[in-house]
């Protein structure tokens, strides 16, 4: 059986003030806040997730906010670009959108077959917003601030560095079940996901630049959708006989997870369907209070007072 990965579930990045990262992707990039939690691995650092009104995976970007950290290094090793499917039609507006916010942008330009915006969040981010006339697959939030006919659909895709593609393409072809689509110079283009609405993984070949360092305003991991615990033991039991250093199984809440360093140095994650953002909450409730795990709640206050403040976009104060 060839097996397949079903695209991309959430890319993690490393944010500083977190105040500034809730008001540029919900105020005006117009994503929804669908959970506030804390770092499993470091819970007095929270951990921001942001995507359509479900948190449907592949709408999901998430961060942890180090106020006060340095800033990274763009670099090989990392994802480079992580780019969001807009509607057909709606680069117009969200030209005049950022520049109504003072966000600096150029675009529109074209590669392959696509027309894109390219921008940075507050932190340096990377993102591109890429015109897509396929189904949206997504649910828009009905009372956000960007009209749903123009909204962030889902992911469109990610660039990654690497200083030599090779071993990266084939793992991504050979193991993770993409296809190579293009090429043009030194960037080649993989698609993997369902025929309605794949997302493509461009490798950036930079073998004269500089390695990238992990820390504000860069990526920390992207993760790979899979569609439940079965379907997971497979892929880690693959990708261990392959020789990679992978992790066991760990239960992330609302997904479950398994991490490994691809030959390029991008941190991978295969990540499950289920359970969901729903599993601690009601759907409706999303993002309107600091969620912790239950081995965390006997901490609440302690880490309530480590955290930083921040206000929410309906208004909430946090941790609350």
């Amino acid at each position: 059986m060839t097996m397949q990965v079903h695209g991309i579930h959430h890319v993690t990045a490393i944010a500083g003030d977190p105040q500034a990262n809730v008001d540029f992707y919900t105020g005006i990039l117009g994503l929804r806040l669908v959970k506030l939690t804390v770092n499993y691995d470091d819970p007095q650092t929270y951990h921001v997730y942001y995507g359509d009104e479900t948190g449907h995976p592949g709408t999901i970007l998430t961060f942890f906010p180090w106020p006060g950290a340095p800033r990274g290094r763009a670099g090989t090793g990392q994802v480079a670009v992580t780019a969001f499917a807009i509607p057909d039609g709606s680069l117009g507006f969200w030209a005049d959108r950022l520049k109504a916010h003072k966000v600096e942008y150029t675009g529109p330009s074209r590669r392959f077959d696509e027309e894109v915006i390219d921008l940075q969040d507050p932190d340096g981010l990377h993102l591109e917003l890429v015109a897509d006339g396929r189904a949206p697959e997504s649910s828009p939030r009905p009372d956000g601030p960007v009209p749903g006919k123009d909204a962030i659909r889902r992911f469109q895709g990610v660039t990654m560095a690497v200083e030599g593609y090779e071993r990266t393409a084939g793992l991504l072809t050979a193991t993770l079940g993409m296809r190579e689509v293009g090429a043009k110079g030194n960037r080649f283009r993989y698609t993997v996901g369902n025929a309605g609405a794949p997302v493509f993984v461009d490798l950036l070949c930079l073998p004269s630049g500089p390695r990238g360092r992990v820390a504000v305003g860069t990526v920390h991991h992207i993760a790979w959708r899979t569609p439940d615990d079965a379907a997971q033991r497979a892929w880690r039991e693959q990708i261990a006989r392959l020789g990679f250093d992978v992790t066991p199984i760990i239960d992330r809440t609302y997904f479950h997870s398994i991490y490994f360093r691809e030959p390029g140095g991008v941190l991978f994650e295969i990540a499950t369907d289920p359970p969901g953002f729903a599993a601690d909450e009601p759907a409706e409730a999303l993002g309107r209070r600091l969620v912790l795990p239950s081995w965390l709640e006997s901490a609440r206050a302690e880490l309530a007072h480590a955290l930083p403040a921040i206000r929410g976009p309906e208004g909430q104060r946090f941790p609350s």
